[in-house]
This record gives structure tokens, C-alpha cells and sequence, in this order.
């Protein structure tokens, strides 16, 4: 007996299947495609249970004629490629023919269709790749396919599906990226009978974008749009100050064809040197339009990687367009934010000599009176007011030297005339020029009584003590904002590392205590917006952030908030620190949940320690150079040294006296 068997049909298509379904998200994209290559216009999408028990995908494209549609379900059947020479210039999404059968022979499948020519329309029902019925049935132009009990017959693929959350975030994904790509297309996409999305379909990649990823992230984008050999990329890119600690919000899109470009996404990471902090990388979607027979799209099962016939050309095009993009946006950032004019502040000096110039002028033109009996003005009383007040630059603080001008003739004539008519009132004959600031000229004026003249003010303090488990260490002071000086004992120095240290303290004080009591809640909430593979992964593993001091809750639509955040952790960094986690419990699924906390624990501490070059208080530098002596903190959790020792005797040879 020979030891080669034929497999029968159903068996080859349960392993062909595999190749092409390999979850729920892969069905939706499989079809969904289709759907576009059919030239429609509307696209809706609907799941259940993450996609496992239901899923319905209908548009208004051209439909499928009664008479190709049980070719439709054979397996390498299409109406994309006839001839080999086809595949050197594909330009449509789907063209292997392996969908649907693929499709049909795990699941119950029903097709309703109405092709624009025919009357009438078609339902086809098929199971496990078996023909049920072919029948009539009225329905508008278009297909509409609806799959239940994906892998009911494969019970071991059915075992490897993940939650129905999990699942249901892929197929999300998926659709996220197919809107991007096709903003033309009006897409709407139903999640557990509730709408998760749905797209104007105007043409508009922002509006696109808006759908997809909200407002917060629209408003945050350049456009783009540069043509260089023939390749023209257009679409979107964040701004240097909306970097992100990953690349997974980096979209790029060949022909309209999601794709995943390490050419682009190197382009990218050059263009923005010295634009974008490093560590940083900035979200886009970009579109990069090419001839088709420059590109092969058929180099990977799911036709996410594609292989250029140059790549060179793809780079360059990708690098000066970004880096266009990048330098417009800059101009059109000074120019929406240039510094409005300063508001006029009025001076009552001057608005005093205003008053009186014309009060001059009215008494030109009148008949001449003697001064003593013409009235006072009947704004003198506010005008007195206004001259007692000091002026703008006597208010500023202490330490900046103000000259006042000499004063006017007409306000001098004006005060020595008020003083005339009170006796009690002093004479002002003149205004002294101020030439120092105005807290030393008073304290010239009046010296402290109980300060003796006759003994120096010593300004020097003696330096704090250090008082540890075993030692008092004397405090010396803090060298560029980074180290800490202690003087040990009369033999050596100590230098620390205060964001090293405090780094460790924070570190070890998460491990100790599992993020309880080093949390606190946030005035107001902080909005995360992620990709849908990230957003699983943060929903999924919500204990990671409990455990490391954040409280968050699922907002919906790829966006979480958190209400509250770890101590000392800065605003600012909030966002970016959830995205770097989320980011990387997305790509470190198999590590053991130690090592994902470890890495946790890592980043919080690192973000929320005191940084080098941030001014600190003595009180603060003492407190926390008393903690690493009691608690013997030697090296950061990256491995850095905390603190180092200079010996007395090397200072002692580096200026001779040994």
C-alpha cells in the first residue's frame, strides 16, 4: 500500500481555510474587500460576540450574477486575474479567489444578492462548504453576506479563539485601517448592536480620521501632500509635540492597500531628526501612490507586507514630504501663535498731564482770571487719586531698577496748587529719580533698630545635618541641579544622583506595595486614544495599571480614560505613559505577568522621579539623600549608580597638597 493518500476535497478546503481564516477579523476583511472591489459606496458591518456567532457584511455595490455564484464559492474562482500577466499590475484589493470558499467551509453562510441588471435578486445558503439552496428573493442592488458559527466544525481552531472582547477589538482594527484607506466610502460598523463607527464617506481623509480616532487626534495633524518621481504620498502626520512613545499609530497605505512599511517607517524617523525628541515617533496616515507594476502585493498571506521594485524612490518621496509637511506646519505655528500686541496700560501720570494740557489750552482761548479764583477742576479729586496711586514701574518687584523721567511742568504746577490750598498738606517742590530697587532704597531709608552697626551680618549658615540610622552626614548643597553633595565625614565626599535615587525609591516602593496608597485621583480625567490592538491589550490586563497606580475605564471607540494616576507623576506624562504601556503589553503577550510588571514598575518610577536639571528645595535634596542612606539605595532600576564617593586625598592631589 502506497504512503501517499489524496486528500478529499473537504478535508484540503478545512486546511486551505486555514490559511486564509484565521479569526473572525480575517473573515470581515476578506469581505469587506470585496465589497470595495464591487465599487460600492456604502459598507456596513455588523458582529456579534466578537464576530465567533454572527457577522454580517452588505453594501450597494454591483452585485453578484445568479450565474456566477456557485463558481463564486470554488476555490481559486475570481473575476480580478484571467491571465498571468495580470499579477504584475494588480490593483485591486482581492484577486487569489480563496475567500469565499474558505469562508463557506467553516461557518453556516447565507448570500443575498441582486446584481443591477437582474430583477430580481438571490438568496444562497451553503454550510461546511455544502450546498443548501439557491432561491429567489427581492432585495436592493448589492451583496450582503452573513456568516454564523465561525469554526463550528473545526473545533480545534475554535479553542485558539481569544475573548469575544479580544476578537471583537480585531475586527475593529480592521476596520479602522479599511475606513482610513477609503474615505469615499460610507462606512458603518455595528459592534453588539451598538454602533461603534460610522464614516460621512465624503472624501475627506480628516473627516476619515475624525471617525476613526477623534477629535483630540484630528486637530493634531499636518497635512501632506508631495509628489516626487512619479510617487505622490498625501494624508496626515502629528506634530513634533504630539510624538508618541511607539509606531503603532503609524498608518500607511499603498494604493489605498493597508500595508506594513519598514521603508516608510524609516523615511518617517529620518525626516523628523532634530524635529521629534528622540524615543519619540509621530502617528500619520499617509497614502503613498505608486504604479501597480512597481509594487508586489503578493508576498504575504494576509497581504499586510508588499515587496518595492526600488525602494529608494519610496523613501525619498516618503522623507521630503514628511519633512515638507514638517516645515510648513512650523510656519503656519508661529504665524496661528504670534504673540498678540501688548494692551495699552494706562499711566495716571500722564493721564493727569493730559487734563491739564487741555485745561491749558481752554484757559489760552477764555478770557484771562486771576488763578485763585478759577475753580478746581471737577475731576481733581480723582485725579488726586490717580496721582497717590504708583506708578506701573513702581509696582514692579523687588531688584529691577526703575528711573522715573523728570515730571512734568503742568503736574508740578498742579500739586504745588493743591498744596496751597491745604496748610497741612507738604509742599512738593520735586520727585526724586529712583536708581535702585525700591525694597534696598526703603531698607536704606529705615534700618533695622535692632541691627547693631558696630558687628558684621554674617550671611553664611552653618549646613544642615544628615541624621541616619548610623551616621550625621553634613549637607553641603547641589551642583547643576543633578547632584547632591553630602560631606560623609571628614575623609570623604558623596555625590547622588537625585533622579537615580528617587527613581529606585519610587520603584521599590511599587513592588513593596502594588500601587496601593500611591495613587491619587485627577481633577480631571485624562483621555487616551489608541489603536485597537493596544486598546485590547489595556482592557484586557487592567490589573497591570491598578497595580502600578492608575485607575482607568473603557471610553469607547479605541479610548480609555484615566481617573487616576501615581504620585508625582507629571500631568504631562500621563498620556504618553499609558500609551508606552499599552503599547508594550501589546507586543510582550507571552511574557510571564512578572516581567510585564517589572517593566511597569520601570517606566512609572522613571517618569514620576525628580529630573535632573528640575530646581529643588534644601528641605527636599536633605529628605531624600536621608532616605538612600537608610535605605541603602545604591543603583537605579536601569543598573546606574546612585551615588559615588570622592575621596578627601584625591582632591588632596589634584591641587598639589600631597
Amino acid at each position: 500500500m502506497g504512503r501517499i493518500n489524496i486528500l478529499d476535497k473537504h478535508v484540503a478546503e478545512l486546511i486551505a481555510a486555514g490559511e486564509v481564516v484565521e479569526r473572525p477579523s480575517s473573515v470581515i476583511k476578506e469581505l469587506v474587500e470585496n465589497s470595495i472591489d464591487a465599487g460600492a459606496t456604502a459598507i456596513t458591518v455588523e458582529i456579534k460576540n466578537g464576530g465567533v456567532t454572527f457577522m454580517r457584511v452588505a453594501d450597494n455595490g454591483c452585485g453578484i450574477l445568479r450565474e456566477d455564484i456557485r463558481p463564486a464559492f470554488v476555490r481559486h474562482a475570481t473575476s480580478k486575474v484571467r491571465l498571468e500577466d495580470d499579477l504584475d499590475a494588480i490593483a485591486t484589493l482581492g484577486f487569489r479567489g480563496e475567500a469565499l470558499a474558505s469562508v463557506s467551509s467553516v461557518s453556516h453562510l447565507e448570500l443575498i444578492t441582486k446584481a443591477r441588471e437582474e430583477a430580481v435578486g438571490t438568496r444562497y445558503l451553503i454550510d461546511g462548504g455544502e450546498e443548501i439552496s439557491l432561491t429567489d428573493v427581492g432585495c436592493p442592488d448589492g451583496t450582503t453576506f452573513i456568516i454564523r458559527d465561525l469554526f463550528y466544525n473545526v473545533p480545534a481552531r475554535m479553542k485558539f479563539l481569544k475573548t469575544d472582547m479580544a476578537e471583537g477589538n480585531a475586527v475593529s482594527n480592521v476596520i479602522d485601517k479599511i475606513a482610513l484607506s477609503h474615505p469615499e466610502i460610507a462606512f458603518t460598523y455595528i459592534r453588539d448592536q451598538k454602533q461603534a463607527l460610522r464614516t460621512s464617506g465624503d472624501g475627506k481623509l480628516l473627516s476619515a480620521i475624525y471617525a476613526v480616532y477623534g477629535r483630540e487626534f484630528a486637530n493634531s495633524l499636518i497635512p501632506v501632500d508631495y509628489t516626487l518621481g512619479g510617487i505622490r504620498v498625501s494624508g496626515y502626520i502629528s506634530r513634533p509635540e504630539n510624538a508618541r512613545p511607539n509606531r503603532n499609530m503609524q498608518n500607511f497605505f499603498i494604493n489605498n492597500r493597508y500595508v506594513i512599511s519598514r521603508t516608510a517607517m524609516a523615511a518617517i524617523s529620518e525626516a523628523c531628526k532634530g524635529s521629534v525628541m528622540v524615543g519619540k515617533f509621530p502617528s500619520c496616515v499617509l497614502n503613498i501612490e505608486m504604479s501597480y507594476n512597481a509594487v508586489d502585493v503578493n508576498v504575504h498571506p494576509t497581504k499586510l507586507e508588499v515587496r518595492f521594485v526600488n525602494e529608494r524612490p519610496v523613501f525619498d518621496a516618503v522623507y521630503h514630504a514628511v519633512k515638507t509637511a514638517l516645515m510648513n506646519g512650523e510656519q503656519r505655528i508661529e504665524a496661528s501663535f504670534s504673540k498678540p500686541k501688548p494692551a495699552v496700560r494706562v499711566n495716571p501720570f500722564e493721564l493727569a498731564q493730559k487734563v491739564f494740557r487741555e485745561r491749558d489750552e481752554e484757559q489760552k482761548s477764555a478770557p484771562q482770571k486771576p488763578l485763585k479764583k478759577q475753580p478746581l477742576h471737577d475731576d481733581a479729586d480723582e485725579l488726586l487719586r490717580l496721582l497717590d496711586e504708583p506708578s506701573p514701574a513702581e509696582k514692579k518687584p523687588a531688584g529691577d531698577a526703575v528711573t522715573l523721567a523728570d515730571p512734568d511742568p503742568v503736574s508740578e504746577r498742579y500739586k504745588a496748587h493743591i498744596a496751597s490750598k491745604d496748610p497741612e498738606t507738604p509742599k512738593i517742590t520735586e520727585t526724586p529719580k529712583i536708581t535702585e530697587a525700591p525694597a534696598e532704597a526703603v531698607r536704606a531709608e529705615a534700618p533695622d533698630e535692632t541691627e547693631k552697626p558696630d558687628e558684621p551680618v554674617s550671611s553664611c549658615e552653618p549646613a544642615p545635618l544628615i541624621e541616619t540610622d548610623d551616621n550625621a552626614y553634613r549637607y553641603i548643597g547641589e551642583a547643576f541641579r543633578t547632584y547632591i553633595i553630602i560631606e560623609k565625614n571628614p575623609r570623604e565626599l558623596l555625590l547622588i544622583d537625585k533622579h537615580a535615587a528617587h527613581e529606585r525609591i519610587i520603584y521599590e516602593k511599587l513592588k513593596r506595595e502594588k500601587g496601593s496608597g500611591y495613587s491619587q485621583l485627577l481633577l480631571t480625567p485624562v483621555t487616551v486614544t489608541l489603536n485597537k490592538l493596544d486598546y485590547n491589550a489595556v482592557l484586557s490586563e487592567p490589573e497591570v495599571f491598578t497595580q502600578a497606580g492608575f485607575e482607568i475605564d473603557d471610553f469607547g471607540s479605541g479610548t480609555i480614560i484615566v481617573r487616576a494616576a501615581p504620585q508625582y507623576l507629571p500631568l504631562e506624562d500621563i498620556e504618553s505613559s499609558v500609551i508606552e504601556m499599552a503599547g508594550y503589553l501589546s507586543e510582550h503577550k507571552k511574557e510571564i505577568r512578572s516581567e510585564k510588571m517589572d517593566w511597569i514598575y520601570h517606566n512609572v518610577s522613571c517618569r514620576a522621579a525628580i529630573k535632573g536639571g528640575n530646581t529643588s528645595t534644601d528641605e527636599e535634596l536633605i529628605a531624600l539623600a536621608k532616605q538612600v542612606e537608610d535605605e541603602d539605595v545604591r543603583h537605579c532600576p536601569h543598573g546606574r549608580p546612585v551615588c559615588i564617593i570622592i575621596k578627601k586625598h584625591e582632591l588632596e592631589r589634584q591641587f598639589g597638597r600631597v
